[in-house]
């Protein structure tokens, strides 16, 4: 398959995502910009945990899906991706322009590492599977949160930017998985 078809799919990924997040601002407000970073990783934790519990059990007993769930993931990824570039001295509140500038800006560094990956591993991820990517998010978040935990420094690994482009890679591919 060609790299202009998986930038299409992506693309048409977070096409929804944006669209779900850029309608609950406008429900909600950037309400969000009380969570401090730790929050928003337990946030995503829960989601990848919710998929992971309901893949192992074939069964749910909450009627959100688990494409919402991936979509979940990405969103609270990129909040989390704007919250740690604004510093608290920000305003709560964000012009709704100013939510879709921040959050086209972070789409657009998470595909080029998307693009920097594909041509270095050749789409591998189209040959994995789905609970091996959620497998993947989870421990992506446990790198997240000893990264917090040790106050975001690290000795050599990437810090939590990468992780939170990673996971949203991976919902990415989970979702495009699940729609062919």
């Amino acid at each position: 398959m060609s790299f202009s078809k998986t930038e299409e799919q992506y693309y048409k990924v977070i096409s929804q995502c944006r669209e779900l997040f850029l309608k609950k601002t406008h429900d909600y407000g950037t309400a969000w910009r009380i969570l401090r970073l730790p929050s928003i990783t337990d946030q995503i934790f829960i989601k990848a945990q919710r998929i992971r519990s309901i893949q192992e059990k074939g069964t749910q007993k909450v009627a959100d899906d688990i494409r919402s769930e991936f979509i979940g993931i990405i969103n609270y990824c990129i909040i989390a991706l704007i919250q740690n570039e604004l510093n608290p001295n920000d305003p709560m509140d964000l012009e709704p322009m100013l939510v879709e500038k921040l959050y086209d800006k972070y789409v657009e560094n998470t595909i080029d590492l998307l693009r920097n990956k594909n041509h270095d591993y050749g789409e591998a991820w189209r040959e994995m599977r789905i609970t091996s990517m959620t497998d993947l998010i989870l421990m992506k978040l446990l790198r997240v949160k000893q990264i917090e935990d040790n106050a975001g420094k690290t000795l050599v690994s990437e810090g939590v930017e990468a992780n939170y482009q990673d996971m949203i890679n991976y919902s990415v591919f989970c979702l495009i998985k699940m729609e062919l």
